[in-house]
């Protein structure tokens, strides 16, 4: 059976380390169900792409065919992995903007891997103090290992230790558990829609559009 992971990317450089994490962390979950015998799609939801409808959206409650789109593969996905840039000691504006205008049970049960990125390590506990109580009132399983990268981190084998810790996890809760998709998403005996990975357009620069962010996102 084919596991689908939807990855939440609210990177917003071109050259997003934000992004680059939320793909180290696929890349282990990939690696990790693989070796248990199973196989596992990865769909990427870049949300920088979706700044303007997001804004429309919760300005508006008119959601675009793009942003349902996304809510769809969120809600349809087996396991998520969520990554955000710090700005002002907490996750982004569109990030909280994409959970904002998503049904809020979507996502009720489904296994999460939380992770960020700064410039410094000093917001090292964004993860705890910010996202990981987003999604736990969205009633989400978030997982215990949560991956915060600092610059200076990447490359180094504790990040790469703890990626490789945080994939296995979601790996042995997709493998174990079996499909657990949200109430808005299918069920197991649900037909799946196949496909190779989906990745919802570029990641768009809004940098320049955003006060205090710290380091390259």
């Amino acid at each position: 059976m084919t596991r689908r992971v939807a990855v939440v990317n609210a990177g917003v450089s071109a050259a997003s380390s934000t992004r680059l994490l939320a793909e180290q962390l696929a890349g282990a979950v990939d690696s990790a169900v693989s070796a248990r015998g199973e196989q596992v799609q990865i769909d990427y939801v870049d949300v920088a792409s979706l700044a303007r409808d997001l804004a429309t959206a919760v300005t508006s409650g008119v959601l675009s065919t793009q942003v349902r789109a996304a809510h769809d593969l969120v809600a349809d996905a087996d396991g998520l992995i969520v990554a955000t840039p710090v700005f002002a000691a907490s996750y982004s504006g569109i990030f909280k903007m994409f959970f904002d205008t998503l049904d809020p049970d979507s996502i009720t049960g489904v296994p999460v891997l939380a992770a960020a990125t700064a410039g410094t390590p000093r917001h090292s506990l964004v993860i705890d103090h910010a996202i990981r109580p987003l999604l736990a009132y969205l009633r989400a399983d978030v997982l215990p290992t949560g991956t915060f990268a600092a610059t200076d981190d990447f490359g180094s084998t504790e990040l790469n230790g703890r990626v490789s810790r945080a994939g296995s996890e979601l790996a042995q809760r997709l493998v174990s558990d079996g499909a657990v998709a949200g109430f808005g998403g299918p069920t197991e005996s649900a037909p799946r829609r196949s496909g190779r990975s989906t990745d919802l357009g570029p990641v768009t620069d809004f940098a320049s559009l955003l006060n205090g962010h710290t380091g390259q996102v």
